[in-house]
């Protein structure tokens, strides 16, 4: 018996130990003692300096053009996915900023050739080959040759537009 007191008085303190420290765990802790030193005032925040001519500049951004070979290559992009709008906007923008860049030209040429203005379409391949660096380049490119040629074919003399059946006169073998 003497082993089953001791079992139940270890109990007994065990059980005792465990409240207490779930009590004191529990329990609040008393607030911090507040010193009877005074808060320091907010301190501003040091004042801006302010342009006084801040009123007067712009935010707006300006656009600036990438330069004329930077506007056909883009302007060759557009004529590539036939945007025409886009591409005739950045090649006049690329001839605004160098005049004397060819290409500019030639793209023009090719984009007024797709949307059926021939006249203009001449004039700016005749820009690009007198734009050419050299003659040996401007020998060099007949296919603006060859478009300049035709074009002056179909805008000197336009193709009849045909208007239903055209009669034909009737040849020896026919009429017999």
């Amino acid at each position: 018996m003497c082993c089953e007191s001791k079992i139940v008085s270890m109990l007994r303190v065990l059980s005792l130990l465990i409240f207490a420290s779930l009590a004191l765990t529990i329990a609040p802790l008393p607030a911090p003692a507040q010193s009877d030193r005074p808060k320091p005032a907010p301190t501003k925040a040091p004042a801006v300096e302010v342009d006084p001519e801040a009123a007067t500049y712009s935010t707006e951004k300006k656009y600036v053009p990438p330069g004329a070979v930077k506007s056909v290559e883009i302007g060759n992009f557009y004529l590539r996915r036939k945007k025409y709008k886009g591409a005739i906007s950045r090649f006049q923008e690329a001839v605004q900023e160098d005049s004397s860049y060819a290409p500019a030209y030639l793209g023009l040429g090719k984009v007024y050739e797709h949307i059926g203005l021939k006249q203009k379409a001449l004039e700016a391949y005749k820009k690009y080959l007198d734009a050419l660096p050299s003659e040996k380049a401007a020998e060099e490119a007949k296919d603006a040759q060859r478009a300049v040629a035709r074009l002056e074919r179909e805008v000197v003399a336009p193709a009849p537009k045909h208007r239903g059946h055209r009669s034909r006169a009737p040849t020896a073998t026919q009429s017999q």
